[in-house]
């Protein structure tokens, strides 16, 4: 397993290869609303994580006491019903963050967490943060504004169940994963599609429907890669589809 503090160095003084999930890092939503003076010391004291594909990362019940961010990859969060049926309570790809409300008060994970692929994460000690806001309030407002945004994401989530059709649902999380604004993109899917069936509340048959209806519409599955012909189009059909 990759491990390394942040603030390696080699022997000139180069920064390691690392600098660029350094910076994906900074670019996520908790610590982008960090006031600036502590970014680069929440960031060194950090602890980076390659983890491979199924490997646990914390298990249901266990006392959080870290804060992630992943960096690249795919992380899903998930229970165990009483007959065994694994339910995906979601999923988080490059930039997020997950855990923050339990690990500051220190109170066991309601879920399990994996490595859905291939992934590094950034795990932030609670007592980094906690250290942080006993000198500076700013920060705790900055952890409130992630955890309240992590509530916002269920609650369009329930949305999503309610008021979208299949299509609708698969289009809008393309939507949410690509980095274009208009014009084409290539989006990275988990290998896993029942992932993706169990984030969107579909089964696995209705996402491959859901896929094929999209077609119409410029998209194109090729392995774990979804091609979109025009992000204007599908944001289109997201609106006003019946």
């Amino acid at each position: 397993m990759w491990l390394a503090s942040s603030a390696d160095h080699d022997m000139k003084g180069t920064p390691m290869p690392h600098q660029m999930q350094k910076a994906i890092a900074r670019n996520s939503l908790l610590i982008k609303s960090l006031p600036a003076q502590h970014v680069d010391a929440v960031l060194s004291k950090a602890i980076w994580k390659q983890h491979e594909r199924g490997e646990t990362l914390f298990i249901q019940e266990e006392v959080a006491n870290v804060i992630h961010v992943v960096i690249d990859g795919w992380v899903k969060l998930y229970r165990v019903t009483p007959n065994g049926t694994e339910a995906v309570v979601s999923i988080f790809t490059k930039g997020e963050s997950f855990g923050e409300a339990v690990a500051l008060k220190n109170l066991p994970y309601p879920v399990s967490g994996m490595a859905a692929t291939r992934c590094h994460v950034m795990h932030i000690p609670t007592s980094v943060l906690i250290d942080l806001i006993r000198h500076d309030t700013e920060v705790a407002l900055s952890v409130l504004s992630s955890t309240f945004t992590h509530l916002h994401s269920l609650v369009a989530q329930l949305e999503q169940l309610k008021a979208q059709t299949g299509g609708q649902r698969v289009a809008e999380f393309l939507l949410d994963l690509s980095d274009c604004s208009e014009g084409s993109c290539m989006v990275t899917l988990p290998y896993d599609k029942v992932l993706i069936a169990g984030k969107l509340g579909m089964k696995p048959e209705s996402l491959s429907r859901a896929f094929m209806r999209l077609k119409q519409f410029g998209v194109k599955i090729e392995k774990n890669h979804a091609l979109i012909e025009d992000i204007g189009v599908l944001q289109t059909f997201v609106d006003n589809a019946d």
